[in-house]
């Protein structure tokens, strides 16, 4: 079993400080950013009557203000977490090992019997631990706070909750049922709502227009203002209601899904989602890249310390520590980019989802093995 000295424990405490400390130095950074973007829309309001009295009477102010944008910000801070935790364990790990190395701790505690070996399973040890904080952030804290984030702007904003890059608005798939929306609201209502149903030779049955609906528990939709037109064989009829019922998978949940990025997404909302879309013979490449993504995200922790290793060795006094720091910066630029480069890939070339989602984490890996054997070499 492996055993935990005051060497050991005085490296882990030293790698997890440095780590801590680039990880907040990063969300204030990245935190400021995204309050001046936010500041763009605070004055904004486009509401409905009924709206503009819900906020009067909660006292609330009818527009999107500095403090609703620095609520939003102060939200999203758990994604950056989420997102920033590796690339802060590489570039805390380079500094921590640097420093080490620069006061010559680090050859102390190799010429005291540590060797890379161990020193390698004490960088695990420290990144299990920034493993499991990132899952606790992904499963836990991101899809909840990420959620009512984009709730509150779109309620202070009068903001769809789920629209697509279409004029027509959003069209989702239910059985045989083809469903175009014209715009979904945060508070379980639907707006210009036409519903196609096709029979099972895919003839098209009847399409229902709707004004307005709303969902009622379980699995329900009352529809207002519905015109349905039935097709037979050789003629067609219209009926008129004021409302009727309506049975559908499509529920709030299912579209509030939609504005939340997939990767910060929970993995049993990914896998609802991914199940539904399968189900209904859609793509669903995105959904499952993400899904293998959100499994391998908080194991590459454990690629970058190991990646880091490989710099402590060196012993460079001149400029060593800001070149080792800069080398790290890059390469955390470099794996961001190449996760977002492999997933956008695998999604247009239908590549397979696990490997879209663990090449960038493999292709580090395999670089710090390279590097820690050339090490050993040396």
């Amino acid at each position: 079993m492996f055993k935990v000295n005051t060497h050991q424990r005085y490296l882990m405490r030293e790698v997890l400080a440095a780590v801590l400390l680039v990880l907040l130095a990063f969300l204030a950074l990245f935190s400021f950013f995204n309050f001046v973007d936010e500041l763009r829309n605070v004055g904004r309001a486009d509401y409905t009557a009924g709206r503009a009295a819900l906020f009067v009477a909660l006292g609330l102010p009818g527009d999107y203000t500095a403090g609703r944008a620095a609520l939003f910000v102060a939200l999203g801070l758990p994604g950056l977490v989420y997102e920033l935790i590796p690339i802060a364990a590489l570039i805390g790990t380079l500094y921590a090992l640097s420093t080490l190395a620069r006061h010559s701790e680090l050859t102390v505690l190799r010429a005291s019997g540590l060797a890379t070996s161990d020193l390698l399973m004490t960088l695990f040890r420290a990144a299990a631990l920034l493993a499991l904080l990132t899952f606790v952030f992904g499963e836990v804290l991101v899809p909840f706070s990420e959620r009512l984030a984009q709730e509150i702007k779109a309620k202070a904003l009068s903001k769809v909750i789920a629209r697509s890059g279409l004029e027509s608005g959003l069209w989702i798939k239910d059985g045989r049922s083809f469903i175009n929306i014209r715009k979904a609201n945060s508070d379980s209502t639907l707006e210009g709502l036409r519903i196609y149903r096709f029979t099972p030779d895919n003839a098209l049955e009847s399409v229902t227009d709707a004004s307005a609906a709303r969902f009622q528990v379980p699995d329900r939709w009352i529809l207002n203002g519905v015109v349905r037109t039935i097709l037979d064989a050789d003629s067609s009829r219209v009926e008129s209601s004021d409302s009727m019922e309506w049975h559908s998978a499509v529920n709030p949940d299912l579209l509030a899904i939609l504005t939340v990025a997939p990767e910060r997404m929970s993995l049993y909302g990914l896998f609802n989602y991914t199940r539904h879309l399968v189900e209904n013979k859609q793509k669903a490449e995105r959904y499952q890249i993400a899904l293998w993504k959100k499994l391998v995200y908080p194991l590459t922790a454990l690629v970058m310390v190991a990646l880091a290793l490989p710099f402590g060795y060196s012993h460079d006094r001149v400029g060593g520590v800001s070149l080792k720091i800069f080398s790290g910066v890059m390469l955390g630029i470099l794996f961001y980019a190449l996760n977002g480069l492999f997933s956008n890939l695998g999604v247009i070339n239908s590549w397979p989802p696990f490997a879209s989602a663990t090449a960038p984490a493999a292709l580090f890996l395999v670089t710090a093995m390279g590097l820690l054997w050339w090490v050993e070499r040396r």
